[in-house]
């Protein structure tokens, strides 16, 4: 790699500015904005995993004990799944952006870019999917299905469904910061092939 006044160059990498000088506004924001969601991200998949997979709720019924716990649907199952792996995607990114914090600006290649966006646009379209069969089964619990005669597993078991429902909150704040992060990831990589990429850039963390 060589320098060429300040700016170092790679083959196949897009130039990337090394030194002091003063980041743009708008791309300042958006690595701002990129560290506060993969921040929020990882707390709220951790809460929502947390709140789905602990919860369990014991109930006796004629005599019998019977146990509502988040295994016995297959769709909250998927949500703390889904949850967990946006967490933890979001622990590897944030060391990512760390890491171009402490460095100032890090060699920033089209791979790399077309990576993080690809990985950004799967996990949102995974705790999407998550999200809307947990939603669905959701509303089974909570209005059953009288018409093939499911009862309303909520009156029964109103606490389970309780936490379940403060977990899909979060859940859906996790599948919207992933929805953002995708926009984002997206403008990192396109604007790579705008006029000026030839020209002093900050780079992407």
């Amino acid at each position: 790699m060589r320098q060429q006044g300040g700016v170092g160059i790679s083959p196949g990498n897009v130039p990337v500015y090394y030194g002091g000088g003063r980041l743009d506004s708008v791309e300042r924001k958006v690595k701002v904005a990129e560290v506060v969601l993969r921040a929020a991200i990882l707390g709220l998949g951790v809460l929502a995993a947390a709140l789905v997979g602990t919860d369990r709720q014991v109930r006796v019924i004629f005599s019998l004990e019977k146990e509502a716990k988040f295994t016995d649907m297959k769709a909250l199952v998927f949500v703390v799944i889904a949850n967990a792996m946006a967490a933890g995607y979001s622990v590897i990114q944030l060391l990512r952006c760390v890491v171009g914090m402490v460095r100032g600006s890090v060699l920033f290649s089209k791979g790399l870019a077309w990576a993080i966006f690809s990985c950004d646009q799967v996990m949102a379209y995974v705790t999407l999917a998550a999200l809307a069969a947990a939603a669905q089964a959701a509303v089974l619990g909570e209005f059953g299905q009288p018409e093939l005669q499911w009862m309303k597993i909520c009156d029964l078991y109103g606490r389970f469904c309780n936490r379940v429902g403060e977990g899909l909150v979060s859940a859906f704040l996790v599948s919207l910061g992933m929805v953002t992060l995708s926009f984002l990831s997206a403008f990192n990589l396109f604007r790579l092939y705008g006029n000026n990429k030839g020209t002093k850039s900050s780079g992407s963390w």
